[in-house]
């Protein structure tokens, strides 16, 4: 069976940066599983399995505009230390969420001084070119259930 729209998709993948590095891998684990044509993985991801099949092995560059998107200045901002209040002690690679004009965003912390805290709004991937390499482990027909619901159920999917 091919990877088309409403199939559901196990795959193993091992993601690397420009410079080769390792950003995160399924190597070790279960593959990742995921329904075809809805969004759940990175476009340019979802663009380059239409059509494979069990057994495919393959590597695909993916842009940023159809990845993590391009990274926006306009999402780094500096905030008063005390927009933090309740936490103590605030490090450089925390992750917060904050509401902006499109409604909640996650932002990271990347500098804290003594009255304020610096903080980007961008996804930690954003800007940067996705290298996969793939192997298709498992395709099939997606459930009416799964379709109604958006999602994959059971083995490894989304337990109700």
């Amino acid at each position: 069976m091919q990877i088309a729209k409403n199939t559901v998709v196990a795959f193993h993948y091992t993601l690397t940066d420009d410079q080769g590095q390792v950003l995160d891998s399924s190597q070790g684990r279960e593959p990742l599983v995921y329904l075809q044509g809805v969004g759940q993985i990175v476009p340019g991801l979802e663009k380059a399995m239409e059509g494979r099949q069990v057994g495919d092995q393959f590597k695909v560059d993916v842009a940023p505009e159809e990845g993590y998107g391009v990274h926006h200045a306009e999402l780094i901002q500096e905030v008063p230390r005390e927009a933090f209040q309740g936490v103590e002690d605030i490090q450089p690679g925390m992750q917060f969420q904050g509401r902006g004009p499109q409604g909640v965003i996650n932002v990271t912390v990347t500098k804290v001084d003594s009255e304020k805290v610096h903080i980007d709004g961008n996804h930690p991937l954003a800007g940067q070119t996705l290298h996969f390499d793939v192997e298709v482990t498992d395709v099939r027909a997606a459930s009416e259930e799964e379709l109604a619901h958006g999602h994959v159920h059971g083995e490894g999917g989304h337990h109700h």
